[in-house]
């Protein structure tokens, strides 16, 4: 890759025209049929299932696509692939590889074999507190933030709506209201505390922990510390804050927070829904990664999605795009997303430390379908914004009510993306510019055979890959985070005491007594 074959495949991009989506529609009978995709997976006790992406109704075109493609070899897209899936330095601010694949079957062999071995040892501690060597557990409260709680939190809200072997709570925010309200969920007899931080000094995390072990001790519980796992890649930290080494369940230190659901990280995973569907969930992910290892070009289903997202943040000037899933067992995708999208691709300059030329990660915000129709829908249908859209559903319900439910669930949702992409005006008279749909406005679509628990992690590797993708076609590095410590480090000044701070927030700090 040089800066200036980029150039070149940018300024190609630039030159080519944009047609209506309509246009696309009537020129090309075979669109549908080029742009979509379906990547199916057989998962041992659960047959076969599947995901068909539709890309039809977004502004790609064949001229856009081979233009894409160039963008995608001038970047060295395939190199940078091969790096991810061999363990190479992918993250070089840090030196790191990004080993989350190998959690799940894709990586070397060296890392394929740790991650086995440690699923192995978690799997164990999963079935030993099934079986009560832990004593009577009903409840676990899981503390983390960032990855460590998104992940879990998402899986454990979209699986455990028919089945629950431990309630579990997931507690983040640094706000003791949080804490609470799961203690208050909780009886502290059956309860057990999962501690999950990459270097288990997180602020936030130790400080809600350790609430959580005075709530413990203060309600009768005469070991605390022996209802603490610790989910971590500093094992030896955890020992000196008091683990015992037997309910430690280590993670490789290249297994980045917002790519680790697939690490010990997804320990209140399988204890929710037991281990068979917590691997269930890693073949899912391990099939979509094999789809994206092996496929090439436009017919790879993440990097076609890069090839939209880059297509209308970058050409088309979008700063947002939203996503909405039309099951209530997606609720928190949204949420998800935001971090792994914009935490990874939210950046300002290259893998190289040279300043960025044109935007990167756009916002990602999205809700549940179909309240978000009745709050959002107005803007994405008649605002002055164009806001790119990903609607997400399943052909099977999650819900044993009337089918009519389901069938109209599903008609609100394709409609949606029919009325973005035709527009229209609906006066008797057609004339009511307040009663007027401007149209071709874009969106895809995923459309799932089951949201089962393979179904999960196909989707969230799918989600992973496209921001990879994302930023190989813009040369940047997805697996650093720093944008997110200095916040941290004047909030440790300001907790402190030192520090110099502008007038404005020196008077909030006095108001709040903090000065």
């Amino acid at each position: 890759m040089t800066g200036s074959d980029m150039t070149a495949a940018w300024a190609r991009l630039e030159g080519l025209e944009h047609s209506p989506l309509a246009e696309l529609f009537e020129r090309d009978p075979e669109r549908v049929a080029k742009l979509s995709q379906r990547i199916e997976f057989d998962v041992p006790g659960n047959g076969t299932n599947g995901l068909l992406l539709d890309w039809s109704k977004t502004h790609l075109d064949d001229a856009l696509l081979d233009a894409f493609e160039d963008l995608a070899h001038a970047a060295g897209f395939a190199s940078a692939r091969e790096a991810l899936f061999g363990g190479g330095i992918v993250n070089p601010t840090e030196g790191r590889p990004a080993t989350h694949g190998a959690m799940r079957g894709s990586g070397t062999d060296a890392d394929v074999e740790e991650g086995e071995a440690l699923l192995a040892r978690m799997g164990m501690l999963v079935e030993a507190i099934h079986q009560g060597a832990l004593g009577d557990i009903k409840h676990l409260i899981h503390i983390g933030i960032g990855g460590s709680a998104l992940g879990p939190d998402l899986a454990v809200d979209a699986l455990t709506r028919d089945l629950e072997l431990v309630d579990v709570h997931v507690v983040s925010n640094i706000d003791g209201l949080a804490l609470e309200q799961a203690f208050s969920a909780c009886d502290p007899a059956t309860t057990l505390i999962a501690v999950a931080s990459k270097t288990f000094t997180t602020t936030e995390t130790m400080t809600n922990a350790e609430s959580a072990l005075k709530w413990l001790s203060d309600n009768g519980v005469v070991d605390p510390s022996g209802r603490v796992v610790a989910l971590t890649a500093n094992p030896e930290r955890a020992v000196e804050w008091g683990v015992d080494e037997t309910r430690i369940l280590p993670f490789p230190e290249s297994v980045g927070g917002r790519y680790s659901l697939w690490s010990s990280i997804g320990f209140p995973v399988a204890l929710a829904v037991g281990m068979d569907d917590f691997r269930a969930m890693l073949a899912g992910a391990k099939a979509v990664d094999d789809h994206f290892r092996e496929t090439e070009g436009r017919a790879n289903g993440p990097l076609l999605a890069a090839f939209a997202d880059q297509y209308y943040t970058r050409l088309r000037g979008c700063q947002t795009r939203a996503v909405f899933a039309y099951d209530e067992r997606l609720a928190l995708l949204p949420d998800y997303l935001q971090q792994l999208e914009m935490e990874s691709n939210g950046k300002r300059v290259t893998a190289d430390g040279t300043p960025v030329d044109r935007p990167t990660a756009p916002i990602t915000w999205g809700g549940v379908g179909t309240d978000a129709q009745h709050a959002v829908f107005q803007l994405l249908h008649q605002g002055t914004q164009l806001v790119p859209v990903d609607f997400i559903a399943s052909i099977a319900p999650g819900d044993a009510l009337d089918p009519a439910h389901h069938k109209a669930l599903l008609a609100n949702c394709f409609a949606q993306g029919a009325a973005l992409m035709a527009g229209g005006n609906m006066s008797k008279d057609g004339k009511d510019p307040a009663r007027a749909f401007p149209g071709d406005r874009p969106s895809a679509t995923i459309l799932v055979d089951d949201l089962d628990a393979a179904m999960l992690g196909a989707l969230i590797a799918f989600h992973e890959h496209r921001t990879f993708a994302n930023a190989a076609l813009m040369g940047i590095n997805p697996f650093d985070q720093f944008g997110v410590e200095l916040g941290k480090k004047m909030a440790k000044d300001i907790d402190s005491g030192e520090g110099q701070f502008d007038p404005s927030t020196t008077a909030l700090m006095a108001t709040a007594g903090l000065a």
